[in-house]
C-alpha cells in the first residue's frame, strides 16, 4: 500500500474511537519520529519513509493522521505537552519564586530551540505559530510576576525583555556547539541574567 491509497483508505474511516495500548505506542512512535524527520529534512518529509522509520505501514499513519498537516499539528502538540510538563511543577505555588523562575529559564533555553526548530522545518506561521509559542510566554509571564510580587528581582523588567535574553542565550550556545567553539553553560548565563535582575 502506498501512501496515497493509504490517505484515501483513511479518509473513508469514521472518528477515531479511544486508541488500544498498542495504537497508542504506534501513535506516540509516529510523532516521535516525525519530529526528528521534519526537524533534519523539512516539512516536505516523506511519510512513508516516516511509517517505515518507527516501523509501521503508512496505513497505520494515515489512520492517525489522515493528513500531512494533521501530523504537524501533532508535532506541535507534543511540543506543546512538554513545555507544560516542565511548567506545571513551577507554577504549582511551592518554594521560593525566584527559585522556580531560575528552573524554568533554564529549561526556557532549551524549548526556545526547538520551538525555533520546529517552526522553521514546519513552516509556521501566523495563529498556529502565535498559539504554540503561547504557553511559553504565558508561563514565563506568571513566573515573573511571582518573583516580582515576592520582591525577588526588579518591577521594571519586562517579560519580553526576558524573553529576549534567553533567546540571545539560545542562539549563542546552539551557534557554539554548531561550529565546535566552547561554550558557557545554560545554567551558567541564566544565573548571570538572575544575578542581574535579583533585588539586593
Amino acid at each position: 500500500m502506498t501512501a496515497e491509497t493509504a490517505a484515501q483508505d483513511a479518509s473513508d474511516r469514521p472518528s477515531r474511537r479511544p486508541m488500544r495500548a498498542d495504537a497508542r505506542r504506534n501513535y506516540e512512535r509516529l510523532v516521535e519520529v516525525a519530529t526528528e524527520s521534519f526537524l533534519a529534512n523539512g516539512p516536505n518529509t516523506s511519510l512513508d519513509e516516516i511509517a517505515k522509520r518507527a516501523g509501521v505501514g503508512p496505513g497505520t499513519l494515515y489512520r492517525h493522521f489522515p493528513t500531512r498537516d494533521d501530523l504537524f499539528d501533532a508535532v506541535c502538540t507534543r511540543w506543546t505537552d512538554a513545555v507544560a510538563a516542565d511548567a506545571r511543577p513551577l507554577l504549582a505555588e511551592e518554594g521560593e519564586p525566584i527559585e522556580a523562575l531560575r528552573v524554568w529559564l533554564v529549561k526556557l533555553v532549551d524549548h526556545v530551540g526547538e520551538f525555533k526548530g520546529l517552526a522553521s522545518a514546519l513552516l509556521l506561521t501566523g495563529d498556529r505559530k502565535q498559539e504554540t509559542a503561547g504557553v511559553l510566554h504565558r508561563t514565563s509571564e506568571e513566573l515573573i510576576a511571582r518573583a516580582q510580587a515576592s520582591g525577588d528581582i526588579r518591577q521594571d523588567v519586562s517579560v519580553s525583555e526576558i524573553m529576549q535574553l534567553t533567546t540571545g542565550i539560545t542562539y549563542a550556545c546552539s551557534s557554539a556547539k554548531q561550529m565546535n567553539k566552547p561554550s558557557s553553560s545554560p545554567e551558567r548565563l541564566i544565573g548571570l541574567i538572575m544575578d542581574g535582575l535579583t533585588v539586593r
